[in-house]
């Protein structure tokens, strides 16, 4: 078992089942390599943003950030929603937003962030796992 305290004073566990058949307590690489990503002193805690043609980051807020991320996301997708295809068809889809989701996620996330993309109408849903 790995124990990590974080910054806040919360404590985490991360640790396989002795008792089970398969892996006899041993973590996958995804488990096993958690505690590098939760103790690694370079991670960024705050949105950082880089402005067009700048070679600036500078930190934001969580607030500005998933504003912005909002407003670009809706501006895209409205740009390029069909409605129909040609045949006359409902389709309610953007082909202008592609998605690559993240093998750090586990099977509950993968599912609810692959229904909010497809609620976006999205087409291209693609996942790290896969490529």
């Amino acid at each position: 078992m790995h124990t990590s305290k974080k910054g806040d004073g919360r404590v985490i566990n991360i640790e396989g089942d002795p008792d089970h058949v398969i892996n006899r307590g041993t973590l996958c690489s995804k488990g096993a390599g958690l505690s590098g990503l939760i103790e690694n002193e370079n991670r960024l805690l705050e949105p950082m943003y880089r402005a067009p043609y700048s070679n600036e980051w500078k930190q934001v807020s969580w607030d500005w950030a998933l504003s912005e991320i909002a407003k670009r996301v809706k501006k895209t997708r409205d740009a390029d929603f069909t409605k129909k295809d040609a045949k006359g068809q409902i389709v309610n889809r953007t082909t202008a937003i592609a998605s690559v989701g993240s093998a750090a996620m586990d099977n509950e996330e993968c599912w609810i962030y692959q229904a909010l993309m497809r609620s976006l109408g999205l087409v291209y849903i693609e996942h790290q796992a896969r490529i």
